[in-house]
């Protein structure tokens, strides 16, 4: 098995077992105090709203510049002098930081000042594993990287909460926990990094001035650190907002609804990063008729298996509740759950819109688009929050529609350039049996254990999915369930 094969397969393993971790923690340990939860789920998005301010996309030029470095002996250089200009970038964030508070006083009453102690110091810790982690990329190693990246917040966020509940710790104390798994992160990332490479720091400057090369490097890093501030703003801002605006606690209930609905993109988890080097070689060789037969069938698994596990999620969440502390403060947050579900189930439909653009020649077109993402994002998040009084549910509301705008943009752009789009009438049929399954499962009487109830209903739902697909033949179950195909998985 080759190296890419071995990080591959054990990159997906670690991958869905982080996101089962988060999922099961988010549902049956963190609603027994959906306060103190809300405040760690504000910590790290607003961490991570941050950070690109302080990486500037160095990490990226870590990447491009690698193999051209490497070649001159200096990609150490390079390496070290990120670390440093990283550590720059974040003493003078802090400067403007605390000259924005004396200038504007206002910003003394935010959250964000209110807990800048743990906040600040970890966006440093991240902006520091951020560049080790991309640079370890460059060796073909994946697997260390994402433990340290996917696995360690989740494991964070469960020992500080394990602390402060269940063993009465103060809640400095679960925080200093917090932090400390990050501190502990980077830590391990100097450690392997040296591992595969002796490390030796190199801060001269004379390499990079030769042929003006720290200009290209700015350049690249300039456009890697606005595409990544607008996903960042983009996927973290309505956990920041809503601790800001509406309470710890509704963000608390929030993020355990959006960990609920995100089962339904466990699909699409692996088949985007198998997807990628297909779609490249499609577009290098023009192949477009070929990558828009490729994009409908991917577009339309991933739109099926979501279908299947939110249809699962909508008849069983009345009754997951029940079993759940505080489960009443989630039950009457159900909207929550069907406005998110069916927005990203349409994003599911739309597929690798995404990878298309970012692999092409219109990779620029990725920023742009992302950053009206971001600001169409904020508007109306803060539209829904001072106008209205829905709370969550405006948020979703507010996310819903960014969310299918972006989607709806890429396939015009795919399309216009392309001639490539996602939907088949296949969707269409998985959605009448989706929509027939639920509403059988709901009209049908309940039992007096809800248990029963949350085993009995989706499995109802998921007798209907198998019916409609034996008839409308719309995804290929069989091809899945032979035994030369799982034998070739327990061989792999």
């Amino acid at each position: 098995m080759s190296v890419i094969a071995r990080q591959g397969f054990k990159y997906s393993i670690i991958g869905y077992l982080g996101f089962l971790l988060g999922t099961v923690s988010a549902i049956f340990i963190f609603p027994y105090d959906v306060k103190f939860y809300g405040k760690l789920r504000y910590i790290m998005p607003m961490a991570e709203i941050i950070l690109p301010i302080v990486v500037f996309g160095i990490s990226y030029s870590n990447v491009k510049f690698f193999f051209s470095t490497k070649n001159d002996g200096k990609h150490q250089n390079l390496l070290s002098l990120s670390l440093v200009a990283v550590c720059i970038n974040f003493l003078i964030f802090i400067g403007g930081f605390f000259l924005a508070a004396y200038l504007f006083p206002e910003l003394k009453v935010t959250k964000l000042w209110k807990m800048k102690l743990i906040i600040l110091p970890l966006v440093l810790v991240l902006a520091l594993s951020t560049v080790f982690n991309k640079y370890i990329s460059n060796y073909k190693r994946i697997v260390v990287p994402n433990i340290l990246d996917n696995f360690l917040p989740k494991i964070a966020n469960l020992g500080a909460f394990c602390l402060f509940f269940f063993l009465a710790f103060q809640e400095k104390i679960a925080f200093y926990f917090f932090f400390g798994m990050f501190v502990l992160g980077l830590i391990a990332y100097y450690f392997y990094t040296n591992k595969l490479e002796k490390f030796t720091p190199d801060f001269s400057t004379n390499y990079f001035k030769k042929d003006k090369l720290y200009k290209q490097i700015f350049n690249y890093s300039f456009y890697g650190f606005l595409g990544n501030i607008g996903t960042y703003i983009a996927l973290r801002i309505d956990n920041v907002m809503i601790g800001d605006y509406l309470g710890f606690q509704e963000n608390g209930v929030y993020s355990t609804l959006l960990a609920i609905i995100s089962l339904i993109s466990i699909p699409s988890m692996g088949l985007y990063a198998i997807s990628a080097p297909l779609i490249n070689e499609h577009l290098e060789l023009k192949e477009y008729e070929e990558l828009d037969v490729f994009h409908k069938k991917t577009s339309l698994t991933l739109f099926f298996l979501g279908l299947v596990l939110f249809s699962c999620i909508c008849v069983g969440f009345p009754f997951l509740t029940s079993l759940m502390q505080n489960g009443e403060l989630f039950k009457q947050a159900e909207p929550v759950i069907w406005i998110l579900g069916i927005s990203t189930l349409f994003d599911l439909a739309t597929g690798f819109n995404g990878y298309i653009i970012s692999l092409s020649k219109f990779y620029r077109y990725s920023t742009f688009v992302m950053a009206i993402l971001a600001v169409l994002t904020i508007t109306l998040n803060l539209y829904f929050i001072k106008n209205t009084s829905l709370g969550l549910l405006g948020i979703a509301i507010a996310t819903a529609i960014s969310l299918t705008l972006f989607n709806i943009i890429k396939i015009i752009f795919n399309y216009t350039k392309f001639k490539v789009q996602p939907f088949t009438i296949e969707m269409i049929y998985a959605a009448i049996i989706g929509t027939l399954g639920i509403a059988v499962a709901v009209m049908l009487p309940d039992f007096k254990n809800n248990f029963v109830n949350l085993v009995y209903k989706p499995s109802l739902v998921l007798v209907f999915f198998l019916i409609g697909n034996y008839f409308l033949k719309i995804f290929p179950l069989e091809k899945y369930l032979n035994k030369s195909f799982l034998k070739s998985i327990i061989k792999f």
